[in-house]
């Protein structure tokens, strides 16, 4: 379920540009080396060392803990080392605080998918496609996590608790 290639987003895009909770900003303030240690894992993370960008980002998470630019790229680096659990709780914080940003929706449902979650991801990347219908691979992850849903419900193994109706897909 990995969408089309790009710098290390969960498995593919980039995330959105964009200065909106940026950490320090580079100003050489108290906030200097939260901005250092984000600048720095996100170069990691474009070079495709996610284990090393995660480190690095856990700490600017943990000086800018309310930072939304901090924890998509710690999300991002934590989907790409296979912590799924870790990065649906981050970009979940990121689409608690600001429901509307598509591509934590988007992100969210990849990890909650690779969770064993089909249901849960599927209402997010719903949201995610309806938001940004230009952007195919949302509408791509949505359709693979609603055939794991219609194939789990053909098997006989569907749980009520976490499904969704498989009657449409994006």
């Amino acid at each position: 379920m990995k969408p089309a290639a790009g710098p290390a987003g969960p498995a593919g895009p980039a995330g959105p540009a964009g200065n909106e909770g940026d950490p320090g900003g580079g100003n050489g303030g108290p906030d200097h080396d939260a901005y250092d240690l984000y600048r720095r894992g996100m170069e990691l993370l474009g070079r495709g060392s996610a284990a090393a960008a995660a480190q690095l980002l856990e700490r600017a998470a943990a000086a800018e803990p309310q930072s939304r630019s901090v924890r998509e790229g710690l999300a991002r680096a934590q989907f790409d080392t296979g912590r799924y659990a870790a990065a649906a709780g981050n970009f979940r914080r990121i689409v608690e605080a600001s429901p509307s940003d598509d591509y934590a929706q988007f992100g969210l449902g990849l990890a909650l998918a690779r969770t064993g979650e089909p249901g849960a991801a599927a209402e997010h990347l719903a949201l995610a496609a309806a938001m940004a219908p230009d952007r195919r691979h949302y509408s791509e992850a949505l359709r693979s996590v609603r055939a794991t849903l219609r194939a789990r419900t053909r098997a006989g193994g569907e749980d009520p608790e976490n499904s969704e109706r498989p009657d449409s897909d994006a």
